[in-house]
């Protein structure tokens, strides 16, 4: 069952126009989100987000914040998802072929609950290989990142060169060369003992999970450094992992050509405060 405008339907029925502009324009705006015994974990903080993303866009969402959060459960109900990835999705909606938003006076809603199958034990066991590739993260004046948008032709550019190339994720580099983040992913690595990432303002997402890292880093007493990096400071780091709601934290064990040390000493108990959060989180 899925979820679509105000109803739960089925796969069959979930019907939408082909005047509708998120498949017309990529005109829309989504959150991944996952959920663990049942309950979804930073539901509203996945939220809040989708209500920053609509205001950046300039759409209005059809359900306050409480309502968003009432369909996705219903929808897991309805599917009898315990272990889930839940996606929201939310188009401008129907209307006349033209750029106006104007045009469509109602956006399409939709939640997606599939359950949720875990990555296999070998990627944290031995990590996965990721490739920095020639596609640009769009410049953040143009699209800014912090709006997580349906036009997704950037990532899946950059996902068809690591692919080619033999890697499971492809990292981005700004307009500048900095290190940005990957297609569906921010990226971390550790270098004599401090944690390194790209701040916000090389322009990436600012992951939910990114953040939750970052505060348990601290809390372990491990330095944390946001700033502006170079390929050669992920060629030369003593560990690098990849990050994100669903895979949490990812191990790299190969940098382009480049093999990482595979101690993850750092990245394994980042992990494992993540996990204790989610616990808490379940819990409470």
């Amino acid at each position: 069952m899925l979820y679509l405008n105000n109803k739960l339907v089925t796969e069959k029925k979930a019907l939408i126009s082909v005047f509708d502009h998120g498949f017309l324009y990529g005109d829309g705006i989504y959150e991944t989100l996952r959920a663990y015994k049942g309950a979804v974990f930073m539901i509203d903080e996945h939220i809040e987000r989708l209500f920053r993303s609509a205001s950046m866009i300039g759409l209005v969402l059809p359900k306050g914040h409480d309502g968003i959060k009432e369909a996705v459960y219903q929808t897991m109900k309805a599917n009898g998802h315990k272990e889930a990835y839940v996606r929201i999705t939310i188009s401008r909606g129907p209307g006349p072929l033209g750029l106006d938003p104007a045009l469509c006076p109602q956006p399409t809603f939709v939640i997606i609950s599939k359950e949720f199958m875990d990555y296999p034990r070998s990627y944290y066991q031995k990590g996965v290989n990721i490739a920095i590739v020639n596609t640009r993260r769009n410049y953040k004046k143009a699209l800014d990142p912090k709006i997580k948008s349906l036009n997704f032709l950037n990532n899946i550019l950059a996902k068809r060169e690591s692919i080619d190339r033999g890697a499971y994720e492809a990292i981005m580099l700004n307009h500048n060369g900095h290190v940005a983040e990957g297609t569906i992913s921010n990226i971390f690595f550790v270098k004599d003992n401090i944690l390194c990432t790209p701040a916000t303002g090389v322009g990436i997402l600012d992951g939910i999970t990114r953040r939750i890292i970052l505060d348990a880093a601290r809390e372990l007493g491990i330095k944390v450094k946001e700033g502006r990096f170079r390929p050669e400071d992920l060629y030369n780091a003593d560990e690098v992992f990849i990050s994100n709601t669903t895979m949490e934290v990812m191990p790299v064990s190969g940098v382009d050509d480049k093999k990482t040390p595979l101690k993850f000493t750092i990245t394994r108990q980042l992990h494992k405060a993540y996990r204790k959060k989610v616990a808490e989180y379940i819990k409470g």
